[in-house]
């Protein structure tokens, strides 16, 4: 058989079916998105429950709607009858995943998640189902065929509900108006945390560990403010301490061959006036941002007189594994 054509096959089945849940997404969606908002802001939370495939399933999407703020855990019908139903509390949303829609653990456990108060959405591929008749709501999962070469095996079926959990959860995170600082205060051990917790304050460079000079220095005093403290550029700043202007080991190098006498210059000849700035407040994600797209390997840190505090070196980045 040539595996990377029957490899390709699969996929686009598997894509097919996604493309057909897309298709029958209705009014069952938008509820379902606002019942589960309703469970959040009321304090309950999310119980997903599923046989079989379903469970890893019911994991992976109840993983992710924790690490985006909506509190989500898993519930096996078979332990709930067996004094696990105890973790459901009025107010919580109960997704219940069975593409047959006929499950009888889950049919088992409806009685009483409603005795518990609970709302129950059925994630399943029959509409006419009982899970779906004795659902408070219903989204609608089904392929055209799983990838099983006997359409027995579930592959469609549960990739397209793994995506559907994914359109819930990321659907919700919109709906609550969570940002991109919530996300990270719930992976405060990550890079992705480390990126979007850390403030300029954080990584930036400050007191003696500054390269700095008066605007009336000369460029030799640039050179030795470098060196001291092994930095790739100096901050030009007044009297007020209000900063003029940047120089860096790079306009240095680029000016020696015209200009073997630089290094009497007076600073503010060869400076670059008015240069990029940052605010210590600012997130460290965003001063990436800045790094990447304008090919620069420092940044000076002004408060809101535009008085120099501190200064961001490129090279302290890696360091701090927020690069």
């Amino acid at each position: 058989m040539d595996c990377l054509a029957r490899g390709r096959q699969i996929l686009d089945i598997e894509a097919e079916g996604i493309r057909n849940v897309r298709s029958l997404l209705n009014a069952g969606f938008t509820a379902a998105i606002e019942r589960l908002r309703q469970c959040i802001e009321c304090g309950g939370k999310i119980v997903l429950t599923g046989v079989g495939k379903n469970i890893p399933i019911a994991e992976k999407i109840a993983a992710t709607f924790s690490s985006t703020g909506a509190p989500a855990v898993v519930l096996n019908p078979v332990q709930a009858l067996h004094g696990d139903v105890g973790i459901l509390a009025k107010n919580d949303v109960l997704l219940a995943l069975s593409y047959s829609g006929a499950s009888e653990e889950i049919l088992n456990l409806l009685p009483h998640a409603r005795r518990c108060g609970c709302h129950v959405i059925a994630l399943t591929g029959e509409a006419q189902g009982p899970l779906a008749q004795f659902s408070d709501g219903m989204i609608f999962v089904t392929v055209p065929a799983e990838a099983c070469p006997f359409n027995l095996a579930p592959t469609a079926s549960t990739t397209a509900t793994l995506a559907i959990g994914d359109a819930l959860a990321m659907t919700l995170l919109e709906a609550r108006g969570f940002q991109r600082e919530d996300y990270a205060r719930l992976h405060p051990g990550g890079a992705i945390g480390r990126r979007l917790l850390l403030r300029v304050s954080d990584i930036m460079r400050c007191g003696e560990r500054v390269a700095k000079i008066d605007c009336c220095d000369l460029v030799k005093d640039a050179v030795l403010a470098m060196t001291r403290v092994q930095a790739g550029a100096v901050a030009v700043v007044d009297s007020d301490n209000r900063l003029m202007g940047v120089f860096t080991d790079g306009d240095l190098r680029r000016r020696l061959t015209d200009d073997p006498d630089i290094m009497q210059r007076p600073i503010a000849e060869v400076m670059t006036r008015d240069p990029l700035t940052v605010n210590a407040n600012q997130l460290a994600v965003d001063v990436l941002a800045v790094f990447e797209q304008r090919k620069i390997d420092d940044l000076p840190v002004i408060d809101g007189d535009h008085r120099l505090v501190g200064i961001i070196d490129i090279q302290d980045l890696p360091k701090l594994k927020i690069l």
